[in-house]
C-alpha cells in the first residue's frame, strides 16, 4: 500500500530534487493559530509536515520546543484535538504528507487500536516515537505498519553497522538522522559528517533518508540537502513562533506570515541543492 509519504518521495525522485521537512507543535501557540501555520506551510513550501504531540515530559526536545509543547498543553491541547486538527487541514489538502512526532506515553493512554483508527480516519500517514526502540516493535509498530501508517525511526551518529540493520528493520516511509549527539536545537550539523552517515545508511536501505536536528539558515538546509533526501526545520520554526507573540504569549497579526516567510526561505535553500546523491 502506497502512503502520502512514498507518493511525496516518489515525485520529489522524479523532479530531482530532497524534500523540504518541517515541524511544529500542535496547539502552538493556540488551536486556531496552530490550524492556520498548519495550512500555510504547503504554500510555503514544505513538502512533508510532521506535528509535535504536546507531551508534559519530552525528554529528546531543546528548550523551545519543549516551551512550544508547554504553551499547547497550556492551550488545552490535546491528543484527540491534534488529530482533529489533521482532520481540518485534511479538508483542504489531501496529499501533503503528515507525521506525529513524540512519545508513547499519551498513545498508550488514548489505546493504541483506536489511536490508530482515529489518526488513519483523520489522514495522518506516519509517525515518529523517539521513546519506543525497536525491541517494542510489537507495542505500536507493527500495529501501525498493519493500520496502513509508515513507522519512521530515527538513527543517529552513535546507531553503528550492528545497530543499524535493527533499527531498520520495520521502518517504512524515510529514515530520520538525527544529526547532531544531545537534544534537538542545541548544535549546527556538520555537512561533511551528514553526508558519510547518510551514505553509511544507504547501503543499509532503499528508503530515503532525511536529516534533521542543527538546521537553521537556507544556507545549512541547502547543503545538508545536497546528501540526503530531505532537509528537517522544527527549532528554527518553533522559535520564529515564540518571537511573534505579545508579552502574553498570545498570537499575533504577525505570527502565522512570520512563518511563513521563514518556511519559503529555507525551502528555497533545500531546492537550491544540487540533486540528492542515490
Amino acid at each position: 500500500m502506497t502512503t502520502r509519504i512514498d507518493a511525496r518521495f516518489a515525485e520529489l525522485k522524479q523532479q530531482g530534487r530532497s524534500a523540504f521537512v518541517t515541524f511544529v507543535m500542535a496547539g502552538d501557540p493556540d488551536a486556531k493559530t496552530s490550524l492556520d501555520i498548519l495550512k500555510a506551510l504547503p504554500k510555503a513550501g514544505a513538502d512533508v509536515i510532521e506535528i509535535g504531540m504536546p507531551f508534559t515530559d519530552p525528554m529528546a526536545d531543546g528548550p523551545s520546543i519543549q516551551a512550544a509543547g508547554l504553551r499547547a498543553l497550556k492551550g488545552g491541547m490535546t491528543l484527540r484535538k491534534t488529530l482533529a486538527m489533521v482532520g481540518d487541514f485534511r479538508k483542504d489538502d489531501d496529499t501533503t504528507p503528515i507525521v506525529l512526532m513524540g512519545y508513547y506515553n499519551p498513545i498508550y493512554i488514548y489505546g493504541v487500536e483506536s489511536f490508530l483508527a482515529d489518526a488513519k480516519t483523520a489522514g495522518v500517514d506516519g509517525l515518529i516515537i523517539v521513546d519506543l526502540p525497536p525491541e517494542e516493535d510489537t507495542e505500536l509498530c507493527i500495529p501501525a505498519l498493519k493500520a496502513g501508517l509508515n513507522f519512521i525511526r530515527l538513527a543517529t551518529p552513535t546507531t553503528d553497522d550492528k545497530r543499524l540493520p535493527a533499527v531498520l528493520a520495520n521502518t517504512s516511509g524515510f529514515v530520520y538522522y538525527v544529526s547532531i549527539t544531545g537534544i534537538t536545537g542545541a548544535a549546527t550539523a556538520d555537512s561533511s559528517a551528514v553526508a558519510e552517515a547518510v551514505a553509511r545508511i544507504k547501503r543499509h536501505t532503499k528508503l530515503p533518508v532525511c536529516v534533521g536536528f542543527g538546521i537553521r539558515t537556507p544556507e545549512t538546509a541547502r547543503a545538508i540537502a545536497e546528501n540526503a533526501n530531505g532537509a528537517v526545520v522544527g527549532t528554527a520554526i518553533v522559535d520564529v513562533v515564540r518571537a511573534n507573540l505579545d508579552a502574553e504569549g498570545r498570537a499575533t497579526p504577525k505570527t502565522v506570515n512570520a512563518v511563513a516567510d521563514l518556511v519559503s526561505a529555507l525551502a528555497q535553500g533545500v531546492r537550491g541543492a544540487k540533486q540528492a546523491a542515490e
